[in-house]
Order: C-alpha cells, then structure tokens, then sequence
C-alpha cells in the first residue's frame, strides 16, 4: 500500500474515533465539524476531504458499528450446529459487543433521535437486516422441530426489539453496570416466548 494512502486510511480512522469522543460527550446536533477536527488532530478541510458534511460522518460511525456487530454474530454462530445454539450465541454476541461500546450504543439508539430523514431510514434497514438474521435461524429451528411453528418474522421482530428496549436503558442508566449480565434473563424470556424445546418434549 502505498505511503500516502495508508496515511488517508489513518486519518479517516482518526477522524471517526474523534467523532466518537465528541458526538458522545455533546450529542449529534451539538456537535461541530470543526470540534470533530481538533480532536483529530487535523483541518476542517482534513475532514471535508474523508466526509462531505456532518451526517456523514455520523452515517459512517453506524456503518462501522453495524459491521462489528455483524462480523461478530456471523463469527459465533458459525460454530454452531443447533439452530437454537445459534440464536442464542448471535443474542449473547449483540449484548457482548454493545457493552463494550456503551458510548457508541448511547449515541445512536438515544442521542440520534432526529439526525435526519437519511439516519432515520439507515436505521430502519439496519433493524430490517438484523431481524432478518434472527428471523433465518428461528425458521431453521422450525424446520428442525426445536420449535413449534410460528411467524419467524414477527418473532424476529419481537426478539430485536426486546435486545434494541434493554440496550437502550442499559445506555441511559446513570449506574448501568455490565450489559452481559442481562444476558441469562433475556436469554429466558425469548426462549420461553417461541417456547424453545416445546416441539421436542411435547410441553
């Protein structure tokens, strides 16, 4: 790679990670480009070359944390065979990486609330994407027999927005401890709801 572009690479990096700190610390609309530059240490033209506006920069800061996110569900459920295992490693996983990026969590589910049409609608594709995934392994587990037959889709739903509820007061509690914890007791609840093991033991 050559010099110049892994210096470009660098700085776009930089500029997130600045972005983070400030967008976290004074929120979507009280932020300024010129804010997010000093903390990256380089000009507002520095930024407006990697980033044509605010929102962009923002767009991409979702982006990023959609992809580990997705890398991260897509990692762990690989390693599973029951289709039942694998929804509940992809839950642990949501949890798990949410925690560990609780400014980043705050930002987007509490702090964004109207950042523009164009979030707005990034937002709903992303949820469409993830419910999309939970819904895949809970018609597998259909298929199966390790539950009985359902709308996968409205369970998928159902499921996200129950992760998406207990993330976002996690996010805004002012003593939020770890976020994993929550785990067992969502853990629970969703498996109770599509009655997880019904189909095989007849309850």
């Amino acid at each position: 790679m050559p010099i110049e572009q892994a210096r470009s690479q660098q700085r776009h990096q930089r500029i997130l990670d600045a972005a983070v700190a400030v967008f976290s610390t004074k929120g979507y609309h009280g932020t300024l480009v010129d804010e997010i530059a000093a903390e990256a240490e380089t000009s507002k033209g520095g930024v407006y070359f990697h980033f044509p506006n605010k929102q962009a920069i923002f767009l991409a800061l979702l982006d990023r944390l959609a992809n580990i996110l997705r890398e991260r569900v897509e990692a762990a459920v690989a390693t599973r065979q029951d289709p039942i295992e694998r929804a509940e490693a992809a839950l642990h996983v949501v949890l798990e990486t949410f925690g560990s990026h609780r400014r980043l969590a705050r930002l987007f589910l509490v702090e964004a609330l109207g950042a523009g049409p164009e979030f707005n609608a990034r937002m709903i594709q992303l949820r469409a994407d993830f419910a999309d995934l939970i819904r895949v392994h809970l018609d597998d587990a259909v298929a199966q027999g390790a539950i009985p037959p359902l709308d996968t889709s409205v369970a998928a739903t159902a499921w996200f927005g129950a992760v998406n509820e207990v993330v976002t007061h996690w996010a805004l509690s002012e003593r939020p401890g770890r976020l994993e914890d929550a785990y067992p007791t969502v853990q629970r609840l969703l498996l109770r709801g599509i009655q997880a093991g019904a189909a095989l033991h007849g309850d």
